[in-house]
């Protein structure tokens, strides 16, 4: 097989063109950029006690740095910036749409980033943010179109249906932040998942663009948040992932005609949306607000309850998204050989970036976390 013929079976169009090209510098500068500046962050964050301390609910012993969102939110602008640059004309195509993606997700970068390091903001006020930030998505055109036997239904339930679209997986993603690994792990896998399949249409090529600073981004990170971790993304990092991961699943004028193509776009979050939803049910069945009671009832919890390490029991999880990507990808219309190659260049990814992780935790442990400054 050619090259040019291996390239039009996973859904490259134009093999010679620099559109595949820009998307997949824009991935590596995403994950080279964030690995780099993960450790300027870390120590910085130590010095000013931008830090989560152990309590009840947490897994740590000891304060650790939770600004990694901030590393996150610079490899993915400037994996954007370089993609503008490498392919101007592309990029000038699908660019309102790109802007107001970052502008909302660089909203909530500051509203999470505040809330981590001063904490005090009400539920109320982040979810207002959260709604301005999704109905912002709207204003610029980005939404779910829903339509019954062929006729849209009524603009202002699609509205609605977009922001709770937009919210509930911002949060979602943000409540499954709880062990090492896991929300690195399952928004690279989304993403990757997510840019494979926008790939196959001209269309979406904001929404591919988007995916490869997000993946990119989110591998990064995960090289040095993958149990023992070093650093946290919270929820600055979080809420950004979800926001954009949310936003750049129904860019290309997505229309939910049928039961089937609603659960497409679903499966691919299959692991923050039964979480969460799960917890929500819980806890409202036992009288409890599902919004402001903590408890340990997620999905990683229970894995844990059940003997599985952290590790153990973020793989788990990671190999849930990515069969769930693969499914969505399938129920998408997507080619057989674009998803294969897609589920064994995600595992390979993760791989290599488990390895490395562990082997740098052997050749050189960390130091105590008390001493930034050794």
């Amino acid at each position: 097989m050619t090259f040019e013929n291996f390239m039009n079976s996973i859904g490259v169009a134009d093999p010679h063109g620099r559109g595949w090209l820009s998307v997949v510098l824009t991935f590596m500068f995403a994950w080279i950029v964030t690995y780099l500046f993960i450790p300027k962050v870390r120590t910085f964050a130590l010095k000013v006690g931008w830090a989560d301390e152990p309590n009840a609910r947490r897994l740590h012993q000891e304060p650790r740095p939770n600004a990694g969102g901030l590393a996150i939110y610079t490899g993915v602008m400037a994996a954007i910036i370089l993609a503008g640059c490498l392919a101007p004309i592309v990029l000038a195509k699908v660019q309102v749409s790109v802007l107001a993606i970052l502008l909302g997700g660089s909203v909530l970068v500051l509203v999470g980033f505040i809330d981590d390091q001063f904490g005090g903001l009400p539920a109320l006020f982040r979810l207002l943010v959260q709604v301005l930030t999704a109905l912002l998505l709207v204003v610029c055109g980005i939404q779910i179109h829903l339509v019954y036997f062929g006729a849209p239904i009524d603009g202002i339930i699609s509205v609605a249906f977009t922001v709770l679209w937009i919210v509930g997986i911002t949060n979602a993603v943000n409540l499954m932040d709880g062990i090492d690994g896991l929300a690195g792990g399952v928004s690279f896998i989304t993403a990757m998942s997510l840019l494979a399949a926008s790939a196959q249409f001209e269309a979406r090529a904001a929404a591919t663009l988007i995916c490869a600073g997000a993946g990119g981004a989110a591998l990064g990170f995960l090289r040095h948040n993958y149990h023992p971790s070093r650093i946290f993304m919270g929820d600055a990092g979080a809420y950004f992932l979800g926001y954009v991961l949310a936003a750049t699943s129904i860019l290309g004028n997505v229309k939910m005609t049928t039961l089937t193509s609603l659960l497409g776009t679903i499966v691919f979050f299959i692991v923050p949306v039964v979480d969460t939803s799960q917890v929500i049910v819980k806890r409202l069945l036992s009288g409890t607000n599902p919004m402001s009671t903590p408890g340990k009832d997620h999905l990683h919890h229970r894995l844990l309850a059940q003997g599985f390490s952290q590790r153990h029991s973020a793989v788990i999880l990671w190999g849930v998204t990515l069969a769930g990507g693969m499914i969505a990808m399938r129920m998408q219309g997507i080619r057989q050989t674009a998803i294969v190659v897609t589920a064994i260049g995600i595992a390979l990814l993760l791989v290599m970036t488990v390895w490395l992780r562990l082997r740098a935790i052997v050749d050189a442990p960390d130091k105590p976390i008390s001493n930034p400054d050794e």
